[in-house]
This record gives structure tokens, sequence and C-alpha cells, in this order.
């Protein structure tokens, strides 16, 4: 990986980044549902990176990026409204370093608390990024620490891949090759990093994005070709809120084949469906992909289908809260 963090990450870093993060994060599962395949139309394999150490997806980044720190890093900063932010706790306690999180007052209580369970400083600011952005500066400025970035950053792109590093291993043990790879995008750290390991590994395999319709900035900035960095979400999925980071919209521009919305009762729907039929007790920012097979079906019809879940973080006090709210909404 080169040593500027400002330069694009390669398929090569991905591939560098799955030997990295073996034995320290896990090889999570993937599962099945007849009745989820009937409805979808499709052959749906879901990985499971909501079993994933912190409960996301993001362990994988957060453990890429401290294996690459400057020599003499005494303390990294980031700013997270949750699952980053517990992931770099987490990896920073693992190398006795103490972590700073910057998280928005808007950030779910239960997020908060994973972060504070992991070691790390909370810093509380204002809900917009250009607030967290601002507080994070000051966290440097007042302690020297070393940014970790949670999305617009090579090391944590690269991380973020391995995921279809390992989905194509596994589908391979199965005997069967995905058409399509289905994951949700917020900052884009993760679609970015599948869309760079598959232009390596499986070129063949269609790479597409999922997001809320009220958080459609990718796709807006995918399908226009202008890069979109302000937007004001109205969605449940608060993993999938921010804008879609430089590099991470240069990478998809090149290896992501389109990005589809999803409407917040098709997040509901599919978050339902994952509870009840799977028994994976997933966010709403996890749901997406479903959502997007099941709202798009023409799509995906009769293929194999691999779907990321991403995370399983939720305060489960206030579920029934949250599916009354969207139902009112729609």
């Amino acid at each position: 990986m080169p040593p500027d963090r400002n330069d694009l990450p390669t398929s090569a870093d991905v591939l560098c980044a799955a030997q990295t993060v073996s034995g320290t994060v896990h090889r999570t599962p993937l599962i099945r549902s007849q009745l989820l395949d009937q409805l979808g139309g499709a052959n749906l394999w879901f990985k499971c990176e909501h079993l994933q150490k912190v409960g996301a997806f993001k362990a994988r980044g957060a453990t890429n990026a401290l294996s690459l720190l400057p020599q003499g890093t005494e303390l990294v900063a980031t700013h997270s409204s949750g699952n980053h932010g517990a992931a770099l706790a987490w990896a920073a306690a693992e190398r006795g370093l103490p972590c700073i999180v910057v998280m928005p007052e808007t950030a779910p209580e239960t997020k908060r608390v994973a972060v504070e369970g992991y070691g790390a400083k909370i810093v509380t600011c204002g809900p917009s990024l250009a607030d967290r952005e601002a507080a994070l500066q000051k966290v440097v400025q007042e302690t020297g620490a070393h940014i970790v970035p949670p999305y617009d950053d090579s090391r944590i792109i690269a991380g973020q891949g391995t995921v279809a590093v390992e989905i194509v291993q596994q589908c391979r043990e199965h005997g069967i090759t995905p058409d399509v790879i289905v994951a949700p995008v917020g900052g884009g750290g993760l679609l970015a990093g599948i869309g760079l390991a598959m232009a390596a590994l499986a070129p063949d395999i269609l790479v597409i994005g999922a997001e809320p319709a009220g958080a459609d900035d990718a796709q807006r900035s995918l399908r226009g070709g202008v890069h979109i960095t302000t937007q004001e979400p109205h969605t449940i999925a608060d993993g999938l809120r921010t804008t879609l980071g430089r590099r991470n919209y240069k990478i998809i521009r090149r290896t992501v084949r389109d990005i589809v919305t999803v409407s917040e009762n098709g997040i509901v729907r599919a978050m339902e469906l994952l509870w009840t039929r799977t028994k994976q007790m997933v966010e709403p920012s996890a749901a997406v992909g479903l959502a997007a097979v099941l709202e798009h079906g023409a799509r995906f019809r009769n293929k194999n289908v691999a779907v990321v879940l991403t995370g399983g973080n939720m305060d489960v006090s206030k579920v029934s809260k949250l599916l009354a709210g969207v139902e009112k909404e729609q």
C-alpha cells in the first residue's frame, strides 16, 4: 500500500489486505433461505457481516488501516455515527492504542455504548458531516492524533474489499459463481472495495450498490457523472446517511455497474424477513441489499446473487417505535 493516503487503492491492495486481516477478523458465513429465494426470484447468498467482530464489516477496514499506521503513532481518531467508531476503538484496543471518536448527537445510543465499551473516548458534535469534520480537526489540533477516516481512505477501502474476496472463495467452495454482488452504499468504502476486488478476481461478476431513496447521492453521482457532496438524508438506515467519499466515487465510477434505490417500507420489509426467516438480527442499513433484490426483481431474476448483510448494531428497545414510525410516514 502506498504511504500517501491520497493515492487511490488498487485491486492488489485489497488482496494484500485479505492476508492482513485473515485470522484477526471473522470469516463470516454465507447463508441461504428457500423462502427468500422464492420471494426474490433468484438464488440468494447472504454474507453475514453482522456476525463480524464489533457486529459490522467495518472491523475489516479498521484492522487493515491500523496495520499500516505511520511509525510512532500514539493516538488514533475518527468521526463516525457508530460502526466505524466501534471498529476503530476495538482495533486500537487490540494494539494498545488510545482512540478518540467524534460522534454526532443523533448517533444511536446503542452505538455510543459500543464505542465506549471498546475503550474509546467520545467527543459529541452536531449532526452534519461538516460538524463531524470540524470537531475531528479540533481533536487533531489539540492531541496530534492520527486520523483514520471512516470511508474516504485507501487503507479502509482495501480492508472493506476483503469481504468480496471471501464471497468469491466461499461461493467456489459451494460450486457456484455469483452473477451479481449487491452491497449497501453510504460513504462508499465497502462498495468501492468490492468493486476493486471483483475487477481483479472475477470481472464478469456485476457489482450493484443499493441505497435508500431518501439518501440517493451515490446513485445520482454515478448516473450523472458528477460527484454530489451534500444532501439532506431522510432514512431509518442511519449507517447510509453520509455522502460518497472522493476516492470512493472515483473507484465506484470504474468498477460498479449501477446503484439502485429502495423505499423505507422496502427496508423494513427486508429487515423483518431477515429477522423472521433467517433469524438474523440485522440493522436497517444491512437490509438494504435484500430490499434492492425485492424491489428491483427483474434485474436479479434467476441469477446467483450474493447480498452483503453489513451490520447488526441497533437498539432493540426501539424496534417497535422505529417500525411504527416508518409505517406512518408512508
